[in-house]
């Protein structure tokens, strides 16, 4: 028995959504956007049928339509609301990232779907990526031995056009910049593959050359983990004259790992001490070529959050592993407006906390 499912927001990250929905087999039962012409785009699009529900509220879709899934791919800033709405009225999630912009809603989001037994998913398609997997395993089998650092870079080019596009990328208000919007994804990687507990954080960020926005177009981070690891980030959309690589380092006594390409879908180093396999065999095994930065991590997500909802399970990405992506780049937006070392757990904390950080900058 299929699940009915219904999506919110058909902008340009929603035609990922749609076709792992339909690769799995779900029920489109509705579309809703606040123009009704993306809506008709994607029905033609995809060939669904003319007489697929459209809905400008998704208060009314919610209420009339009653789906069993909802994916919401709408600006980062109406996630939170929108979400806990969802769980209201019963239905399961996968959000897309960030999971809110503020960890009080994300943990409102959390607490919320724990009394409704709903499943909700922070779309982080990249672990799901062949060699993100093949890593992951290496960090479970302890094939590293002691974690020393990893590093998280992503080195990708977004013009003015790209902000142009929908004016609420870079705002505070509803996305924050580089580093919640486009590097989200790495800095999920390196918290979760060393350790997820983190200790302190201290960052810089900057506005350069995106004087049209709010947010930065650049940032540098230390982490300490708890484990006594330490990470680094460098996120930018500012390098010339396009997207450059994403890349993530994990660096452990007895092993060195490197995923590169444009979107960690590559193993570019593989070495251990213990020489299970071959570094040769392992990088031309988990390799990827997908044709955009979003790779094809969408339709085993839908797939596993489908199979937790059937089994009354958690998902492989949950609401927790989303705010915890999210506490870490707000904790470096606090450390570079304050100056000083920030330490975690953070309570409460949102981009709009850092309003008017670049005003008079460019």
């Amino acid at each position: 028995m299929s699940l009915k499912y219904a999506i919110i927001g058909c902008g340009r990250i929603s035609p990922n959504h749609i076709a792992a929905a339909i690769e799995n087999g779900l029920e489109i039962v509705a579309l809703c956007d606040i123009k009704e012409v993306k809506m008709e785009d994607t029905i033609d699009n995809f060939k669904l049928p003319k007489d697929t529900k459209k809905f400008i509220d998704y208060k009314e879709m919610l209420k009339s339509i009653k789906p069993e899934l909802v994916a919401i791919c709408t600006e980062s800033g109406k996630h939170g609301q929108i979400a806990l709405d969802c769980i209201e009225a019963g239905a399961n999630l996968i959000i897309e990232k960030p999971i809110a912009l503020s960890l009080e809603e994300a943990d409102l989001i959390i607490k919320k779907s724990i009394e409704n037994n709903v499943k909700v998913s922070a779309c982080h398609q990249n672990r799901f990526n062949k060699s993100v997997q093949k890593i992951r395993e290496a960090v479970e089998d302890n094939r590293f031995g002691k974690l020393m650092h990893g590093t998280a870079h992503i080195r990708w080019n977004r013009g003015e056009d790209y902000y142009k596009q929908a004016p609420w990328r870079g705002t505070w208000e509803q996305d924050g910049g580089a580093l919640m919007n486009q590097c989200i994804h790495n800095i999920d990687l390196l918290r979760w593959m060393m350790g997820d507990e983190i200790t302190e954080v201290v960052g810089m960020t900057d506005n350069l050359i995106h004087g049209f926005i709010d947010a930065e177009d650049l940032g540098m981070a230390l982490v300490k983990f708890a484990n006594g690891s330490y990470g680094m980030i460098e996120g930018t959309t500012n390098i010339y004259p396009k997207n450059l690589e994403e890349t993530l380092y994990i660096f452990g006594e007895k092993g060195t790992v490197k995923a590169g390409g444009k979107s960690v879908n590559l193993i570019e180093e593989w070495q251990f001490a213990d020489n299970l396999d071959s570094p040769e065999e392992v990088k031309a095994k988990y390799h990827e070529n997908p044709p955009t930065v979003y790779g094809f991590g969408h339709n085993p997500l839908y797939a596993d959050v489908i199979d937790a909802i059937k089994n009354d399970r958690e998902p492989y990405v949950t609401a927790i592993d989303g705010r915890n992506a999210l506490e870490l780049v707000l904790a470096i937006y606090k450390s570079a407006a304050e100056g000083k070392i920030i330490k975690l757990p953070l309570d409460k904390c949102s981009t709009l906390d850092f309003k008017g950080r670049f005003q008079n900058k460019i």
